[in-house]
């Protein structure tokens, strides 16, 4: 396999977004919703699956884009492609709050293990497919399920993150242990686990869920500090309830009560 080869600049801070530069005829794939903007001579076309197998028969179209159902993505990615003769730039924003993280695919000895919804765009002939969990625990508690999405290649592919980044190197046998939804990715030789906390205070008052993920090396791990299940936890909370915007509305207080009382609907 042999991806193009892309150049690329990362904008921003808190939103960011990708800047990638395309010599002519070059092609970078990204998730449906992530593009921003692109000069003129740019194509968009949209792909079954991932666009690594587009020279295969109709059956292997179809399993490859299969593969993205299982993960919860949308059966379709949107390839855009520089048709100029000189080089031209098109751009791919983050989601939400939170940082766009580049892999080299060489770097990790061609794959890379993430969530289902951290990929953001990647350079063409990067395959994106599923890595299932052989143990039973992983799946039925990890927060991800059975199913993680893998990058495989010699390409570069971006993944974003939420919140602040945490970038760990693991020694061999090291252990690191990360609340589940906090997981962005980890190399192929990482041994990844869920641990049952323990304790009955801890299990019933402790508020950070019954099990977190054990991450044994070697290998590199990226981990976030805003998942976004945290995040709309968080507004489903703030959100307005049925009657009125606020619980303070209505009262003599009015706004002045969430002042003196503070806002406990966190």
């Amino acid at each position: 396999m042999q991806a193009h080869e892309i150049d690329y600049h990362i904008y921003g801070e808190e939103m960011q977004y990708v800047e990638i530069e395309l010599d002519p005829q070059e092609i970078v794939i990204a998730e449906a919703g992530s593009f921003m903007m692109m000069d003129n001579n740019i194509q968009m076309e949209t792909i079954f699956g991932d666009g690594s197998g587009q020279e295969n028969g109709l059956l292997d179209k179809l399993l490859s884009a299969g593969k993205r159902v299982l993960t919860g993505e949308s059966l379709f990615m949107t390839a855009f492609i520089n048709q100029n003769n000189t080089k031209s730039k098109v751009s791919f924003a983050s989601p939400y709050p939170g940082k766009i993280i580049p892999i080299d695919l060489t770097q990790f000895n061609g794959k890379f293990i993430c969530q289902k919804d951290a990929f953001l765009c990647a350079a063409k002939g990067v395959s994106v497919g599923i890595e299932f969990s052989k143990k039973l625990g992983r799946g039925l508690f990890g927060g991800e399920g059975f199913i993680m999405q893998k990058l495989e290649g010699d390409g570069l592919a971006f993944v974003h993150t939420g919140g602040t980044l945490a970038k760990k190197e693991l020694a061999a046998g090291e252990i690191l242990k990360v609340d589940t939804g906090c997981i962005v990715g980890f190399t192929k030789d990482v041994d990844y686990d869920i641990e049952f906390i323990g304790g009955i205070k801890n299990s019933i008052f402790g508020g950070e869920g019954l099990f977190y993920a054990t991450l044994r090396g070697p290998g590199t791990v990226y981990v976030q500090s805003l998942p976004f299940s945290r995040l709309a936890d968080r507004i489903i909370a703030s959100a307005p309830r049925a009657g009125g915007n606020s619980r303070d509305e209505g009262s003599l207080l009015g706004g002045l009560g969430s002042l003196l009382n503070g806002d406990k609907r966190f």
